[in-house]
């Protein structure tokens, strides 16, 4: 009976044994091709082979992998994304204002697991990155790997947004696409700087930039030091002079003192200025760059974060106006087509300018 019982035991571990070894063929044949990549929060997500259905949550996800991605791989978007203003990649594809609603959107809103669930994604990009265990609740929550992509700090040129276009390359299968993006933002880069490297400090006019854009809309006052297109350009930032680096609500006899010779109004705020103009306009005209008719309108560009390829295209706009003889060869409308047909596939400055008072232009002021 021992012998039969060992026997017995013999046999079943043997089929045991051929079964775990066609289960690990099968598993080897199952996941040929899965990819795991480390996203930009330091994780390591499995991408199983086969990943073809995505969709993107958080604020500027969804531009970034329009660059890059198969918009017709996209399974749904967020209720933000159905606002086309302001926006060029909605502008290039705007049958995506069309899926469904995947979550409210928004940096104030959290992703939506039960819609995430519904569209059933193979892959979610995500923006709302700001930990990594934010992240992990989410993709322990739907079951799907989740890839943290992000902006990085510095507007245009960041590292992270190159890393970022590498991971929707990876995920996506569109890796070339991926490396000629980046590629071309560093060529964009290398001929800002090559126009302005050699400009001496007293050559340069000092510049200010007014009325940013700063979660919402703002008066003259909104401003920034250490403004990457201005950096970008190397202008002589009247704000950086003064020695802020970052974000401010200047004072108004502040700015007067500082004089700019050359101002940048962001034309989300311009009707703040405007109308500020006609009650406060001894200030204004108090302003040499005011006095000279040396005011200038940059196109918004931040709008469910940062509309890269407007930002770039101000920077060759605002080049183009402080330092004309070494932008001479730069038309900005022209570039700005050349820059959303090679992000977007579209040309776009028309439709972004008909949305903003015409486009790239002098400032006139009118009481």
């Amino acid at each position: 009976m021992k012998m039969i019982r060992l026997r017995k035991a013999l046999t079943a571990a043997a089929v045991i044994m051929l079964l775990c070894t066609a289960l690990a063929g099968c598993g080897a044949t199952e996941v040929k091709g899965d990819i795991t990549v480390t996203d930009t929060l330091g994780r390591e997500v499995l991408i199983a082979d086969g990943a073809e259905k995505f969709v993107c949550i958080g604020p500027g996800c969804l531009r970034l992998y329009c660059y890059v991605g198969d918009t017709t791989q996209l399974v749904g978007v967020e209720d933000m994304e159905k606002k086309i203003v302001g926006r060029p990649y909605i502008m290039a594809y705007p049958e995506l204002a069309d899926l469904d609603i995947i979550g409210a959107g928004g940096p104030n809103n959290a992703p939506d697991g039960e819609k995430l669930l519904v569209a059933e994604p193979d892959v979610i990009f995500t923006m709302y990155n700001s930990d990594a265990a934010s992240v992990d609740e989410l993709q322990n929550k739907t079951g799907i790997p989740v890839i943290a992509l992000s902006y990085g700090t510095t507007e245009v040129f960041d590292p992270l947004v190159d890393r970022s276009l590498e991971l929707i390359g990876e995920v996506t299968g569109h890796q070339d696409r991926a490396a000629e993006i980046i590629a071309y933002f560093a060529e964009l880069k290398a001929d800002l700087e090559n126009r302005v490297k050699d400009i001496p400090g007293a050559d340069k006019p000092t510049v200010y930039l007014g009325a940013q854009s700063m979660r919402g809309m703002h008066g003259i006052e909104s401003t920034s030091g250490n403004f990457s297109l201005f950096n970008a350009i190397k202008a002589r930032n009247v704000v950086d002079e003064a020695g802020i680096s970052q974000y401010i609500m200047l004072d108004k006899e502040k700015l007067l003192e500082m004089d700019p010779e050359v101002i940048f109004i962001d034309a989300g705020g311009l009707s703040l200025v405007q109308e500020d103009y006609k009650t406060n306009t001894s200030f204004y005209t108090g302003l040499q760059a005011v006095k000279n008719g040396k005011v200038f309108l940059e196109l918004p560009y931040n709008y469910y974060y940062t509309n890269i390829e407007i930002a770039i295209a101000n920077a060759f706009y605002m080049g183009s106006v402080l330092y004309p003889e070494k932008f001479a060869d730069i038309d900005p409308k022209v570039k700005f087509n050349e820059i959303t047909q090679k992000l977007l596939a579209k040309d776009l400055y028309e439709q972004v300018a008909q949305d903003y008072y015409g486009g790239y232009q002098q400032v006139v002021f009118k009481k």
